[in-house]
């Protein structure tokens, strides 16, 4: 990937969580490869060093490191952001996500629907423990990665964990657009704070596995599979191609907060531009009250540094 002039990545410090694999894994090599330090922030800690693996094949000058990150356990974050150890955060990308498929919902160990509980609440309570680095950082960036998925659901803020009818697609997808609620939301905030610290939204597009390189030992493609995903790529692209928007919003410094970037042809496949978010996504009302509810599940507030332990 190529980025304008100025938008190298020496001397930054940058988490990514969900690097293990799929998008999180090439935001990270690609970070490596522009200069950054890069944080693996990972639930499997086999898989990230098999990440790490896969990324110095490619940049064996890259400088990398992995913390443990379990977004599903509210009460496991404070001890994530003490294992980073670092004084200041240029930027985190909100990557991480589970897309479930069964009919059983499930929940977290603080009762919490699973996928809304991953996919935005962890995310949620993990940047209000980063307040303070990313605060400590000049010009620093709150990368959220959403989906194409929330551009078809509007949230039931009266049954946010979908507790009354729960269809995992749907839950998946209300998840996300919770996910890019806060995002906008985060940003308007700060700036009525004064803040130095920035929050974007970016996400993929199309991106699949059989459009998607090899990474061994990580990931292997099959020839089987490039030639399935042949016909796929006249619309969509893998996913070194999505990471290209998140990576742009994180390191262009032409991108600033509030913006949403993605994927120039259609919002589906290309190189990164700058998109018009849908008016769900930045609708006021809903915001205010999911980041409401959010503080009341999780106990914290990105904009209120936690002075107490996360409930149970």
């Amino acid at each position: 990937m190529t980025l304008n002039s100025g938008c190298r990545a020496e001397g930054k410090t940058i988490l990514v969580t969900g690097a293990s694999a799929g998008i999180g894994y090439f935001v990270a090599e690609q970070l490596a490869a522009e200069g950054a330090d890069v944080a693996l922030g990972c639930r499997d800690a086999a898989k990230a060093d098999l990440a790490i693996q896969a990324i110095r094949v490619r940049v064996p000058a890259a400088r990398l490191r992995s913390v443990r990150l379990d977004l599903a356990d509210l009460s496991s974050l404070p001890a994530t952001v003490d294992a980073l150890d670092v004084e200041r955060l240029d930027a985190v990308v909100l990557n991480a996500g589970i897309l479930l498929s069964g009919p059983e919902r499930r929940v977290n160990a603080q009762g919490h629907e699973l996928m809304f509980a991953t996919n935005h609440l962890g995310h949620f309570a993990l940047v209000a423990h980063l307040a303070p680095m990313l605060a400590a950082a000049a010009h620093s960036r709150v990368i959220t990665v959403g989906s194409f998925a929330a551009r078809s659901e509007l949230l039931d803020l009266d049954d946010l964990q979908s507790a009354r009818d729960y269809r995992p697609k749907r839950t998946y997808g209300r998840s996300k657009l919770a996910q890019m609620l806060f995002g906008f939301e985060l940003d308007r905030r700060l700036r009525a704070r004064g803040a130095d610290t920035a929050s974007i939204i970016a996400h993929p597009g199309g991106a699949l596995d059989s459009l998607t390189p090899s990474r061994p030992p990580l990931f292997v493609r099959t020839t089987a599979q490039r030639l399935r995903g042949l016909p796929a790529g006249v619309v969509l692209h893998g996913k070194h191609a999505g990471a290209q928007s998140i990576v742009r919003a994180i390191l262009d410094t032409e991108s600033t907060g509030g913006q949403l970037w993605g994927p120039r042809v259609f919002g589906l496949r290309g190189r990164p531009r700058r998109e018009t978010p849908h008016a769900h996504m930045t609708d006021l009302e809903a915001a205010d009250r999911l980041w409401a509810a959010s503080v009341a599940l999780t106990g914290v507030d990105p904009l209120v540094r936690p002075a107490t332990p996360l409930r149970k």
